[in-house]
């Protein structure tokens, strides 16, 4: 039924001028529309990521966003961390931590926050 569908992530942010400078400036996403002061829609390859206005911004503890990104896991992470994206650092079995980045279970992945705590990351696989 929606297999040959389009998707969009979401995420709920609480100040849409602080989410457009990270989204569009740190992370480089291009802003492809908006919906009044309440949506930013970005382009991210051939996906589109909606951002928006949401008293529930950051309430998620789970991962809300994965950018698979191939062997480009360390080099994104530099970069990102030259912007001046922290990274979160978690004790996971199968997992080492390598600089900023989780390796195991035959992945690489670095896990960080947008500034309203929403959990993001760039992933080998």
């Amino acid at each position: 039924m929606l297999v040959d569908k389009n998707a969009a992530a979401n995420i709920a942010v609480k100040d849409m001028t602080r989410a457009q400078k990270f989204y569009g400036d740190t992370l480089g996403l291009k802003e492809v529309g908006r919906e009044g002061e309440e949506v930013i829609s970005y382009k991210s390859g051939q996906s589109t990521i909606l951002v928006y206005r949401s008293e529930y911004a950051g309430t998620n503890k789970a991962t809300a966003m994965t950018w698979s990104v191939g062997d480009e896991v360390e080099s994104l992470a530099r970069e990102l961390k030259s912007k001046g994206v922290k990274f979160e650092h978690y004790d996971m079995d199968g997992m080492k931590l390598q600089g900023d980045v989780h390796v195991g279970h035959g992945m690489k992945v670095a896990w960080f926050k947008d500034p309203d705590g929403n959990i993001l990351n760039i992933a080998s696989g």
